[in-house]
Formats: C-alpha cells, sequence, structure tokens
C-alpha cells in the first residue's frame, strides 16, 4: 500500500494554488485575473454551493498578491462556527485596523457567511466601511440572499457553479494517476455522479476507495453509499404496480443508504425519464414533500412507502 494514502488528504495536496489552476470556474477565474493584475480587488462574495472552488480562489488570490509572505495578511475564519457580533467585532476588527505586512491591503475570508447572525452581518458592514482601504473582505456564502443588502451592495458578485463532468473526471484522472492507482472510467464517472459537481467530496471518496487493489464503478457506490440500479428498479415496479415488491426493496435499501439519498436518486431518475411534462411535475413534487419530512425527524420507510403507493397508483391511470 502507498503510504502516502495515509500521510497527506488529496484535497489540500491537489488544491490548485494559483488561478490558473483552478478547475472549472473559467468565467469567475477570468474576472478575478483581471481584477489582480489592476490589483484593484474590491470587498467579492463568492456564491454557490460546496466544493467548486470559492476557498480554493481566496487562497489563490492572497497567494498571487503577497507570494510566500501571503500568511500574514489573510485571516480564514468560518462563520458556522464563530458566527456571532463578538467575533466581528473583536477578531475581524482587530485584523482589520493593523497595517498590512506587505503594504496594500489585507483579505479577511468569511466561508460560510450566510451563517452570520444579522446583528454580525451590520457589524460587519460598519467594518468594511471603516477599514476598506487597509483590508477588504471575500464573503462565501451558499445563498447569497441570506446576506443583508446592504454587504451586498459593497461586494462584487462572484457566482460558483457545479462543477461539469468532463471538468471533475480530467482532475480526478490527473490525481489517480499521480498516485499510480487501478481504476477504470466507469469508476471516475461513478465519482462525478456521487459528488455532483463536488470536487471535494469526489476527492475524499477517490482515496477513500484507493485502499483497495482496484478502483471499480461498484466500489465507488457501495462506497457512498448509492445503488442507483436498485432505486431504479425499486420505482419501475411501483410505476408496473407491483407495490408490495418494490416496498420490500426499499426495505432492503433502507438498511444500506439514507432517506434522504434514495429521495435524490429517485429525482435524478424522473429528471431523466420522457414522462409527460405535469406528470413529472407532479412527481417532483410528492418527493419534495417525501424530503422535507425526512429531514423533519418523520421515518423515512413510511414516507418512502407512501411516495411508492402513489406512484402505484398513478401508473395504473
Amino acid at each position: 500500500m502507498n503510504e502516502n494514502l495515509l500521510k497527506e488528504v488529496w484535497t489540500e495536496k491537489y488544491r490548485p494554488k494559483l488561478l490558473g489552476e483552478v478547475v472549472g470556474q473559467k468565467e469567475v477565474v477570468q474576472r478575478l485575473q483581471s481584477l489582480l493584475q489592476k490589483r484593484a480587488l474590491p470587498h467579492c462574495m463568492f456564491s454557490g454551493p460546496a466544493g467548486v472552488g470559492k476557498t480554493t480562489c481566496a487562497l489563490a488570490i492572497s497567494r498571487e498578491l503577497w507570494k510566500d509572505s501571503w500568511r500574514g495578511n489573510f485571516l480564514d475564519l468560518n462563520a458556522s462556527d464563530e458566527r456571532g457580533i463578538d467575533t466581528i467585532r473583536v477578531k475581524i476588527k482587530d485584523f482589520a485596523r493593523t497595517i498590512p505586512i506587505a503594504g496594500g491591503f489585507k483579505i479577511v475570508y468569511l466561508d460560510e457567511a450566510d451563517s452570520l447572525t444579522r446583528d454580525a452581518q451590520h457589524a460587519l458592514r460598519r467594518i468594511m466601511e471603516s477599514f476598506s482601504q487597509s483590508c477588504r473582505f471575500i464573503l462565501a456564502c451558499n445563498y447569497s440572499s441570506r446576506i443583508i443588502t446592504p454587504i451586498q451592495s459593497r461586494c462584487a458578485t462572484f457566482r460558483f457553479t457545479p462543477l461539469k463532468k468532463e471538468d471533475v473526471v480530467s482532475q480526478l484522472k490527473k490525481i489517480a494517476d499521480n498516485e499510480v492507482l487501478d481504476y477504470d472510467l466507469d469508476a471516475l464517472e461513478a465519482l462525478y455522479h456521487v459528488s455532483e459537481g463536488d470536487m471535494r467530496k469526489a476527492t475524499n471518496l477517490l482515496q477513500s476507495a484507493a485502499f483497495d487493489s482496484q478502483i471499480t464503478k461498484n466500489k465507488i457506490l457501495k462506497l457512498a453509499s448509492r445503488d442507483p440500479e436498485r432505486i431504479r428498479q425499486m420505482v419501475a415496479l411501483a410505476e408496473n404496480g407491483s407495490f408490495k415488491d418494490a416496498r420490500m426493496l426499499l426495505s432492503e435499501l433502507l438498511a444500506e443508504i439514507p432517506g434522504e439519498d434514495v429521495v435524490r436518486e429517485i429525482h435524478k431518475y424522473v429528471a431523466e425519464t420522457k414522462a409527460e411534462p405535469q406528470k413529472r411535475l407532479e412527481f417532483f413534487e410528492k418527493l419534495g414533500e417525501a424530503e422535507w419530512r425526512i429531514t423533519e425527524g418523520s421515518d423515512a420507510y413510511i414516507q418512502l412507502s407512501s411516495l411508492l403507493a402513489w406512484i402505484a397508483v398513478e401508473g395504473k391511470k
């Protein structure tokens, strides 16, 4: 076994160091590179799902601005851990008010900024106004609508999109080849399927799978607790009116897979079918209701059994 599998975390080992190395966010990277060339970086808001390059871009900006001394000019905080007003008034304010080590300005990177309380966001707005000459703020969030309007108006917004299949597979192939792994293309495509465009999740799964002698599609799906073929078989049984058989298969699946993941896999199946638009809309509505009830604490078996019963009834019409 390769000892590096135990020594290093691949998400950090293969994290791009420069903006030009970032995978899949071409338009965002071009805009940021243009701003850096002019050294005219404004306050920024990075909006998008997890694992698509928001933190990587922030770190790359600081490296390109200050080279080896970037750590002294860069403060990285996670707002979901430190979401109160005291963090803003003490830790961030103390950092922002000091003189930058290499001249110019410092950068405060606030990850999951949409977790900040409204009071904390208003305090942050005042600090952004007071120390704009010595400090720039980069706010990363999943939902920009949760950031108060005064902060949004002070930031240039960069929207990060889920990575495309070819970008994820290409990057995973580079990692697998560099680590001398025995894999096939189906396994890399399965990694994309279960990660849904989240490069960090895909890389972590690849490292977990690397302990096997050979990385295959089935091993990836098992590792990620996914079984799309059996889930689709279950839905097909319900559509054909075989409710009892579908429910028996559901019972087996829930012993291995969380209910929320079963719902998401059914959603993918429905999205790919050629059913009438109205029928798919009704299906999505039922799926959304089932997922909401499960996340609120309802029993997954009961909720998904109800969904299968609805599918069986609709299939007979």
